[in-house]
């Protein structure tokens, strides 16, 4: 699978982006949110997803963890593809939609184009459990804005270890050094755990 495309954004625009990675050109799905980070860069990264069907292998992209998160959580829930999870990323930021999810709030998803009173409630049904034992700042996005933590949180959980403890040990490190490296954090984090 395809966890990332770094490169040149050759051709932008609100539904896909395509990026240049050493001469071969992918075009990626995004969601507005993910196109409003992007739109004014010329180069980057964006995590992605893959998606293989009989006819046709479409690469959806994400500026952050959070859109990515939250994609693959709705991709779960039966009856809503990845068209219409992109849609809803359009419409919502990933804590927007889960703070809805959480409150139970199917009339705010329902608003979303393409999102009937079923559907919406389908949605609160099966996620809400899933976001409320995670909280929004622990599980969607901890680090807004800090790529650094981000990184050393994924690698903690690439690694095994549970993504509340491996949270807690890189907020302890960063609280006290904010100024290290992602392999310094990923280090100093484990000998804590």
């Amino acid at each position: 699978m395809i966890a990332f495309v770094r490169g040149h954004f050759a051709h932008k625009s609100p539904a896909t982006v395509h990026v240049d990675v050493a001469g071969v050109g992918y075009e990626i799905n995004i969601s507005l949110n993910t196109y409003s980070k992007i739109q004014d860069l010329e180069n980057g990264t964006l995590l992605t997803h893959l998606i293989v069907r009989e006819d046709a292998h479409i690469l959806y992209g994400f500026f952050d963890v959070a859109e990515k998160e939250m994609f693959l959580m709705l991709l779960g829930v039966s009856g809503v593809g990845a068209s219409t999870a992109r849609v809803m990323l359009s419409y919502m930021k990933p804590d927007e939609l889960s703070r809805a999810i959480v409150q139970g709030n199917a009339k705010m998803l329902e608003a979303i184009k393409g999102i009937g009173k079923k559907t919406a409630e389908r949605i609160v049904l099966e996620l809400r459990d899933k976001l409320t034992k995670q909280s929004l700042d622990a599980n969607i996005s901890p680090w807004k804005g800090n790529t650094i933590g981000t990184d050393a949180l994924n690698a903690l959980i690439a690694l095994g270890i549970n993504r509340q403890a491996a949270d807690s040990a890189i907020q302890k490190v960063l609280d006290q050094n904010p100024e290290l490296g992602v392999e310094a954090v990923i280090k100093k984090a484990l000998q804590t755990l």
